[in-house]
């Protein structure tokens, strides 16, 4: 008899390990499968690049940790509030990477560019909208969510610093678009890296060194921002400049690339409202609350970003695919990646499991934020699994183009935490009890993302998607 490899069989041995170089091959197959190079290729630049920006904060956080639990709570707010302004333009990015790699794989290198360009130029629009009325909308943005008045004060301030770098992020969120649809991931890697070496850099110098404060690190964070968007503006003029593709902006389609992501808007606004609704909420138990609860969104935020470089890879592959035509090659990337998912998910869970009772320290935080903080991290370690496998069909889909369903289901499963907080605040209850609404949220996504990857609703091929 002989093996699939074509060697001749071993003779059996008396304890049967005869099996064994055939349980190997069958090993050797499952970790190599043909999805796997191209999976690598793009997921793990995105990792690097993911997680600088969580890495970052986590600096940031440990830095004006030193400051005091005013400030570490201040910070908290604002960056949360600061997130969802930005974050409601992540179509620039998502968007743009789906409808790049579509043209791509229909073999249009030029129009792909040009999609590319129009979502810089949106960009350059949001981000001027956000500015103008983030600034005076400061104050009631912050009051919004609840914290004690010394809180509120310092989010305010870091607030209106960070805003002037708001059309940089924007500008950024497209530039990243625009390549990874480009299929090129390392190029945002080294620019990621960059930029938040830099940040830190000046977050130790204003924070510390002249003694800034909170206001320090908006001002390091917004300094960077602009220098990072700059840098974006140049390697995409310089593709376009190859390409021969003009830079100037085609109302047409700077039009089109906004009603085109108005579903993913829509998707947006329910996530980032379960994250604002999270933040008011630990804002209202207390200084202590939030400040735990700052930590450990950033804690969640670096895992969620490491589990989204497969998301990353996965809105660009399925993007080309579809648009190759290629509906087998989708459902047999998405398998391998629902699997690397839930792989890395857990492994992710096991390590913070390992370094949860060291983590308080690395942000000097005091006995009643340690409480909360250790039991809060249990949590989230144990979400991770679950996580792994939203974080993947989400980037799946949105490569897909399928954001109409996104968008509805991401309503419905804010009403799911939605109706978990309101138990949450009914009862009086504790940051663990939020962190679990938190979970159950999770798992409604969970349920109404497998159920569509199940169907064939999302398998629409062709270069623009109908």
């Amino acid at each position: 008899m002989r093996l699939a490899s074509g060697d001749v069989d071993p003779p059996a041995s008396r304890d049967g390990t005869r099996t064994r170089p055939r349980i190997a091959a069958r090993v050797t197959a499952r970790l190599a499968r043909p999805q796997d190079a191209e999976i690598l290729r793009l997921a793990v630049p995105a990792f690097g690049a993911l997680v600088a920006e969580p890495l970052f904060l986590l600096a940031d956080s440990a830095i004006v940790g030193r400051v005091g639990t005013t400030a570490l709570g201040g910070l908290g707010v604002a960056s949360q509030a600061l997130t969802t302004l930005v974050n409601l333009s992540i179509f620039l990015a998502y968007g743009t990477t789906a409808a790049v790699a579509r043209q791509i794989g229909a073999g249009n290198r030029q129009a792909a560019i040009r999609q590319g360009i129009d979502g810089l130029w949106l960009a350059a629009a949001i981000g001027a909208v956000v500015l103008a009325a983030g600034w005076p909308l400061a104050p009631a943005i912050v009051r919004a969510f609840g914290a004690s008045p010394a809180v509120t004060a310092g989010a305010v301030t870091y607030l209106r610093i960070s805003l002037l770098g708001a059309p940089a992020m924007l500008a950024v969120l497209a530039g990243t678009g625009v390549l990874r649809g480009l299929q090129d991931t390392r190029t945002p890697l080294a620019v990621a890296l960059s930029g938040n070496l830099v940040t830190i850099f000046l977050d130790g110098i204003l924070v510390l060194g002249a003694g800034w404060g909170l206001a320090g690190s908006a001002w390091g964070t917004m300094i960077a921002q602009n220098g990072t968007a700059a840098v974006y503006l140049v390697v995409v003029a310089r593709g376009a400049a190859r390409a021969g593709v003009a830079f100037r902006p085609d109302l047409a389609g700077v039009r089109a690339a906004a009603l085109a992501g108005a579903s993913l808007v829509v998707r947006t606004l329910a996530l980032q409202a379960v994250l604002v609704m999270t933040t008011a909420i630990a804002a209202r138990q207390g200084d202590a609350a939030i400040a735990a609860h700052q930590v450990a969104f950033r804690i969640w935020s670096l895992l969620a970003l490491a589990l989204d470089a497969i998301a990353i890879a996965g809105q660009a592959i399925t993007g080309k695919y579809l648009g190759a035509g290629d509906v087998a090659g989708a459902r047999a990337a998405t398998r391998r990646m629902i699997g690397w998912g839930v792989a890395y998910g857990s492994v992710f869970g096991l390590l913070l499991l390992a370094a949860r009772p060291v983590l308080p320290g690395l942000f000097a935080a005091s006995p009643a934020v340690t409480r909360l903080l250790l039991a809060v991290l249990l949590v989230a370690a144990l979400q991770q699994p679950v996580a792994g496998v939203v974080f993947v069909l989400d980037g799946v889909l949105i490569g897909a183009g399928d954001q109409d369903y996104l968008a509805l289901a991401g309503v419905a499963t804010a009403a799911v935490f939605g109706a978990a907080a309101a138990v949450v605040v009914a009862d009086h209850d504790s940051l663990v009890a939020l962190w679990l609404a938190v979970s159950l949220w999770l798992a409604a996504r969970f349920v109404t993302l497998t159920l569509r990857a199940r169907g064939t609703a999302w398998l629409v091929t062709g270069a623009v998607r109908r």
